[in-house]
């Protein structure tokens, strides 16, 4: 089992910009694929950034030049950095696991994450 926390959500202006964190415990992997998705109310998750083991980055079209997630072994939390914020980035965002790595292409179906956090909340006012 892999557990996964979140935090560093909140509430900005648009401009803004938080660091979400995401904790990692239980039968961790080295060769995890670890993402971030949001989910807006009564939307489907959507795909924002995932980070291959070895360090390379994949963003969705829509987070591109204002987001960047990173990972730090030593501490098994992943970051995603959230820049130049706007009202339409407003979601709950989840931290996800696949254990035997990415996906290549990247994927970014949730069914293919068997792990995810409870969410942390980022509100974006105009």
């Amino acid at each position: 089992q892999v557990q996964l926390v979140e935090s560093g959500g909140g509430s900005v202006q648009a401009g803004g910009s938080l660091r979400l964190s995401c904790v990692v415990s239980g039968n961790t992997y080295s060769s995890a694929c670890m993402a971030w998705f949001r989910r807006e109310p009564v939307e489907e998750r959507e795909g924002v950034a995932l980070v291959y083991a070895e360090g390379a980055a994949y963003y969705a079209d829509s987070v591109k030049g204002r987001f960047t997630i990173s990972q730090d072994s030593a501490t098994k939390t992943v970051y995603l950095q959230l820049n130049s914020l706007k009202p339409e980035d407003t979601g709950m965002y989840y931290c996800a696991a696949r254990p035997w790595g990415c996906t290549i292409p990247p994927t970014w179906r949730p069914s293919q994450y068997p792990y995810w956090g409870q969410g942390t909340q980022v509100t974006v006012s105009s």
